[in-house]
């Protein structure tokens, strides 16, 4: 079993570029972050015709979430996260799709930092620790996917001086990172990989993607009843070279 995990950046400006990915890659299970278009612009037909059904939770012009499975409905379980009173934005989406619980999850960016935009992120970040807490009490085989606008360590990240005052590296976002994994998450790609460096997204600007100088910040963080599992992990470079692509790569898992 394949999973993906794509913050795709815009469904109506990237559609192309996802039915192609999709055609090519074939995942089972797939988590979308940051569609930009409100509910009912999702292309369901469409990605129906590729053998995906969906669930999806968008919002007009920002943020926005789905899980696709291929060849079966995902059973939709939580949508936004359930103690968050200021959760407006469509950033949380959690379904059952056969035997896995599946969270796909857009954290906020939280730049300028300092700022209302920096406190919203930590907020919804401690918002998202107690749900995962809650998941990881119930013993079953569980997937935390998606963007966490979060540099775990200066390894993932090119020059990591330069990011020290940004939300995404600063202190208080990987304290809250650190804690979230104390629960006992694996981080699925550095499990696998932990000496290599490994980028998911990449800067549209000053060639960032051609001089690989990209942050690791799409996450796939698995609990101990699914680790076992775990077969293979990589990021599928290519596709952030195609034309109107993302400017982050689809990060992929495979499970037994």
């Amino acid at each position: 079993m394949r999973i993906a995990t794509y913050n795709i950046n815009g469904m109506n400006a990237r559609q192309p570029v996802l039915l192609r990915w999709l055609e090519k890659s074939q995942p089972d299970i797939v988590c979308l972050q940051e569609l930009k278009s409100p509910q009912e612009r999702f292309p369901r037909e469409e990605l129906q015709a590729l053998g995906y059904e969906s669930i999806w939770h968008g919002q007009k012009s920002w943020n926005g979430v789905a899980i696709l499975a291929r060849g079966m409905q995902p059973v939709e379980i939580q949508r936004g996260l359930p103690d968050f009173a200021d959760d407006t934005h469509s950033r949380y989406l959690e379904a059952e799709v056969g035997d896995l619980t599946v969270a796909c999850l857009y954290l906020p960016n939280g730049n300028p930092a300092p700022g209302p935009k920096y406190e919203y992120k930590l907020r919804w970040f401690e918002s998202f620790i107690l749900r995962a807490a809650e998941l990881m009490a119930s013993g079953k085989q569980v997937v935390l996917a998606g963007d966490y606008n979060v540099i775990p360590t200066g390894r993932d990240v090119y020059k990591p001086e330069r990011w020290v005052d940004d939300a995404l590296f600063r202190e208080e976002t990987r304290e809250a990172f650190g804690r979230l994994m104390a629960q006992g998450w694996i981080d699925a790609v550095r499990s696998l990989h932990p000496d290599a460096t490994i980028y998911t997204f990449f800067d549209y600007f000053r060639n960032a993607f051609q001089r690989n100088a990209g942050l690791r910040i799409d996450h796939f963080l698995l609990s101990p009843a699914l680790a076992p599992r775990l077969r293979a992990a990589e990021v599928d470079r290519e596709v952030r070279g195609w034309e109107k692509s993302s400017d982050h790569a689809p990060v992929s898992i495979e499970l037994a």
